[in-house]
């Protein structure tokens, strides 16, 4: 769903994970969310209440409203995704019921196969020990809740703070995200990057310009253009994991190239008006290292193509994950 005025276009994500004060707090946080809407959908009748939504066949659920010139639906997914439970059918957290139930309701084919690719992402992330549990649905009415409980967090502080850690919800993302730190491989979050002479030392001469000097290797003359074994691609400096044979594709570019990263969270992305271009440059957040660039011409649903340097990337073979300490990823070849 498209919104526009005079000076900006509006997208509109539906999304329902459980209790809408939470999922509304997290969500307005996102860079690019201009606004998040707490009411009830997916349901028979209209214009449900608190009282009745749940008996209606409704859940709570949240409008998010944002500028996809900062911030892509994908994006949203996964950010929402990452605060919340997607493997618990019964509710979320300390809510249980139908009206709890996890969802992604899209408004069109192409949101559609996004939230797909999404889910499968996360599906084979091996970030979890059960199946995902989250319904996909097709957008229906959208009923805004009673106007106390919009932007509950910031009327209710207090309440809101003794519901939320209670409900669970907070333990259960920060155990998450430090599960997933203490299973992201050998690059630890207290790593520290050797000095320049050390590097100078580690690296070859071509990996050295490319990673610390954002030089550009030969294309279609590197290592991983061509390479079509399964396993993942890690930083050359710190091993944090950057890409995934499942999303590498052949671009025709020369250089290997993804649909998507492996996790987001090691990624960083930077303009570079360089050479006279505006590019958005990509650089690894541990070691600092010059990756390549993303571009808006891929295959996948968001449309990206990561173009990477193999001279800033090595690659584990999948029979190799276990002993090299990044046994977690054998779940995305099973």
């Amino acid at each position: 769903m498209k919104i526009k005025n005079e000076t900006q276009q509006t997208v509109v994500a539906t999304l329902a994970g459980g209790c809408f004060w939470c999922v509304a707090a997290d969500m307005k946080k996102l860079p690019g969310v201009i606004r998040v809407i707490s009411g009830y959908t997916g349901g028979r009748g209209e214009n449900p209440t608190y009282e009745t939504y749940e008996v209606r066949g409704h859940v709570e659920a949240v409008q998010v409203h944002y500028d996809p010139r900062q911030v892509s639906y994908e994006q949203i997914l996964t950010y929402f995704l990452e605060h919340i439970d997607p493997t618990d059918s019964g509710g979320q957290f300390a809510d249980r019921g139908s009206g709890y139930v996890p969802a992604i309701f899209y408004n069109n084919a192409a949101e559609q196969e996004t939230a797909r690719s999404v889910l499968t992402a996360f599906g084979r992330s091996g970030k979890f020990n059960r199946p995902l549990a989250m319904k996909l649905l097709p957008a229906a009415g959208f009923y805004p809740a009673e106007a106390y409980h919009q932007n509950y967090d910031e009327k209710n502080p207090l309440r809101y703070r003794a519901y939320r850690s209670g409900s669970g919800r907070e333990r259960f993302i920060a155990e998450r995200r430090q599960n997933d730190k203490n299973a992201a491989g050998p690059a630890a979050p207290s790593f520290v990057k050797p000095d320049q002479a050390a590097l100078k030392k580690k690296l070859t001469p071509q990996q050295y310009e490319v990673t610390q000097h954002g030089a550009t290797e030969p294309p279609f003359s590197n290592a991983y253009v061509n390479n079509k074994k399964d396993g993942i691609y890690v930083d050359i400096v710190s091993g944090e994991p950057l890409f995934s044979s499942h999303d590498k594709y052949d671009s025709g570019s020369g250089w290997p190239s993804f649909i998507r990263p492996l996790e987001p969270e090691n990624i960083v992305k930077k303009e570079d008006r360089s050479h006279g271009m505006v590019r958005t440059e990509v650089r690894s957040r541990l070691a600092d290292s010059h990756l390549g660039h993303v571009f808006p011409d891929g295959p996948g649903p968001s449309g990206a193509r990561y173009c990477m340097n193999s001279a800033a990337l090595r690659f584990i073979p999948r029979e190799d994950l276990e002993k090299e300490g990044y046994g977690r990823y054998l779940k995305l070849f099973e």
